[in-house]
């Protein structure tokens, strides 16, 4: 279940303007990101992807000390999230389970890197892409590959614009205008959805449930470029969201999406965890 938003303080994209509502502002994810420098990891950065043999195995390939370990066949559910009201959806930044696994979830739409398609592919990744129809632009078949190997297609606004506040008639064509996008980009309407910078009202609850989406997805980590940034304490946590983000060319400073999701997976397995597919735990 949601902690209390107004201790979690990560950064995944500009922080959101002022708006009056119930819920204090979170930074979130998606649009144009301005991320904080990322604090110093000890150790030195990882490359994304050094160059072996074809046939070595896909984790060498893609810089990692060992394969990912297997999310389990059949995931540990615990409850079904509390809602946040009669009619609401639930609000979820972390998925109560025994499993020792974390969830990824990319951001926007904005870093098309054509490797990371292969490293989905080739390391069975599971991830979910918070898509933006105004940050995508003409780049959804990219996304389409992404989905081709697994991947995930999830609601976040037409527009990324920040709904706190706004009267539920903009705040309901935010989003169902991006439920209908989806739909007829890929056929499919998502389930599960991430309001822009991760702030949200009782009215972008009720939106979100009149557009026929199931839970707000916020998140517990993030990634900043070359390590993680945690709400609560210095570590990982069995469910836990994380927000990797499609920052853009320009705010991941010369570093490519593949090499900042290494760095990621080799921190979630020194951790002693593994990647879930967070649909199958919602």
């Amino acid at each position: 279940m949601l902690t209390a938003l107004t201790t979690l303080l990560l950064t995944g994209c500009a922080a959101a303007p002022s708006a009056p509502g119930p819920t204090a502002p979170r930074p979130g994810a998606g649009g144009p990101v301005q991320p904080r420098p990322a604090p110093p990891h000890s150790g030195a950065h990882t490359p994304a992807r050094p160059h072996l043999h074809p046939s070595s195995p896909p984790y060498r390939r893609w810089g990692l000390p060992a394969p990912l370990a297997p999310a389990p066949e059949k995931p540990h559910r615990s409850p079904a999230p509390r809602a946040a009201g009669p009619g609401l959806p639930p609000v979820v930044d972390r998925v109560p389970t025994r499993d020792k696994v974390v969830f990824l979830t990319y951001d926007d739409g904005a870093e098309k890197d054509p490797r990371f398609v292969d490293m989905v592919r080739e390391l069975r990744l599971p991830v979910s892409m918070f898509l933006t129809d105004s940050v995508v632009g003409p780049g959804y078949g990219h996304f389409a590959r992404l989905r081709a190997v697994g991947a995930t297609v999830q609601n976040h606004t037409l527009d990324h614009t920040a709904l706190r506040g706004l009267p539920y008639a903009g705040q309901r064509a935010e989003i169902c205008g991006q439920q209908h996008k989806l739909k007829q980009r890929f056929g499919v309407r998502p389930t599960l959805f991430r309001p822009p910078y991760g702030v949200y009202d009782t009215t972008t609850l009720r939106a979100a449930a009149d557009c026929g989406l199931s839970a707000v997805v916020l998140w517990r980590a993030s990634m900043q470029i070359h390590d993680l940034r945690y709400a609560v304490g210095d570590r990982l946590r069995p469910g836990d969201i994380v927000l990797a983000g499609f920052r853009g060319p320009d705010q991941l400073k010369g570093t490519t999406l593949t090499e900042m999701t290494t760095r990621l997976l080799r921190r979630i397995q020194e951790q002693g965890l593994t990647v879930g597919r967070l649909e199958d735990y919602l």
